[in-house]
């Protein structure tokens, strides 16, 4: 178990563990992303797509559990890297090949990662724990999210995040690539585009829902 723990606890083992959890959260985020978008299919559509996930609790318990320690490791080993880059010298390491975009998204790396990390409180406080520990009271989904994004303060940071979001994606996506050694002069530019494309889909999907309700839908 030497070399195990040697190696978890090297910059090398650090990198290897933020890409395997970044892609297990990128998969998460689709996944996501898709119940999510249910909602503009009405108060039936989305509470139906709730009622199925009820369904299946047990299964959506260990699956959250399993999320929770992906997004620890995840954040933990960030923090970590980002502390002994920034010990080592002033500017993080650049994906091959980078640009001068790419060289912008690796930079703000923590600012957009703690931002997202705000977001996820704010997101768990107002919506998961209120659905899920509600005193046995039978709570409407759909009511209580439209009500949510009814405060245009909450629109606005639910925007703002899922921007910031997009940028994290957009170099995280290359990154996990970097990590596992696929560096090709015919494949990293097509892993660059496909994680530009994510990003922004990732971004523009969750962002056009504060959007939807800025703009009077829900009503």
């Amino acid at each position: 178990m030497g070399w195990f723990t040697s190696f978890w606890n090297s910059s090398i083992g650090q990198k290897f563990v933020m890409a395997v959890t970044g892609i297990c959260l990128i998969l998460f985020l689709v996944i996501h992303l898709i119940g999510n978008l249910m909602i503009f299919g009405g108060a039936d559509a989305f509470n139906g797509y709730v009622g199925t996930l009820e369904h299946i609790k047990p299964l959506i318990r260990v699956i959250e559990f399993i999320l929770a320690l992906i997004f620890l490791f995840h954040i933990l080993n960030g923090v970590s890297l980002w502390l002994a880059n920034k010990k080592a010298r002033p500017v993080g390491y650049k994906i091959n090949g980078s640009s001068k975009n790419s060289s912008f998204f690796s930079r703000t790396m923590i600012v957009t990662g703690s931002i997202t990390f705000i977001f996820l409180v704010v997101h768990l406080q107002t919506i998961w724990y209120k659905f899920n520990f509600s005193g046995g009271k039978e709570i409407n989904l759909y009511e209580m999210v439209t009500d949510l994004f009814g405060y245009t303060w909450y629109s606005v940071f639910y925007l703002i995040a899922m921007i910031l979001l997009g940028f994290h994606l957009n170099h995280g996506f290359q990154s996990a690539f970097q990590t596992f050694g696929w560096k090709h002069n015919k494949y990293t530019p097509l892993i660059e585009k496909t994680g530009t494309v994510y990003a922004i889909i990732m971004a523009v999907g969750f962002g056009s829902i504060p959007v939807y309700f800025l703009f009077g839908g829900g009503n």
